[in-house]
């Protein structure tokens, strides 16, 4: 399995980024508020990133130690972090799109509303940090089997097998 991608998650970021702006300015064009995320927001993503964490923490000690795991809770625990890494981008984004719109205004904005965005940007980042760490933490190390080149002296080829024709 591949390792997420810093572009995709940047990509992720700056589409999501575009989404928040422009729901913001649909917003005010209705004549409507603009979008504050909700204060639990932030404390939602910092326990999705605490839990991402949990979960690959052991994984990882099993690893350093050479214990043999199992390989579902390995593939449930870079499953969870590599979602966890996506939807913090995308919630950073977000955050931003709404902030500078927000800020692009020529009225000033409430205090409460960008406390809100910089803390749901800030929570996000975090996310993504912890997701990427956690997916760090169920690397498995190189076999030695697989990085040395087979000596195919000593296989049986498919004409030895009453294969070859």
């Amino acid at each position: 399995m591949k390792r997420t991608s810093v572009g995709l998650l940047v990509v992720l970021a700056l589409l999501a980024a575009a989404a928040g702006y422009v729901l913001d300015h649909m917003l005010t064009a209705l004549g409507r508020t603009t979008f504050t995320p909700s204060l639990l927001l932030p404390v939602l993503l910092l326990l999705i990133a605490a839990a991402s964490l949990g979960v690959a923490w052991p994984v990882r000690s099993s690893v350093r130690r050479g214990i043999r795991i199992d390989p579902f809770r390995a593939t449930r625990a870079v499953t969870l972090a590599r979602a966890s890494s996506l939807v913090g981008a995308i919630m950073a984004g977000f955050g931003a799109g709404l902030l500078v719109f927000l800020l692009s205004r020529p009225v000033d904005p409430p205090v409460g509303s960008t406390v809100a965005m910089l803390a749901l940007i800030g929570s996000a980042v975090v996310l993504v940090v912890a997701a990427l760490i956690a997916e760090q933490f169920c690397t498995l190390p190189k076999d030695p089997d697989d990085s040395e080149p087979r000596d195919r002296a000593g296989d049986p080829g498919p004409a030895e097998l009453g294969g070859g024709h």
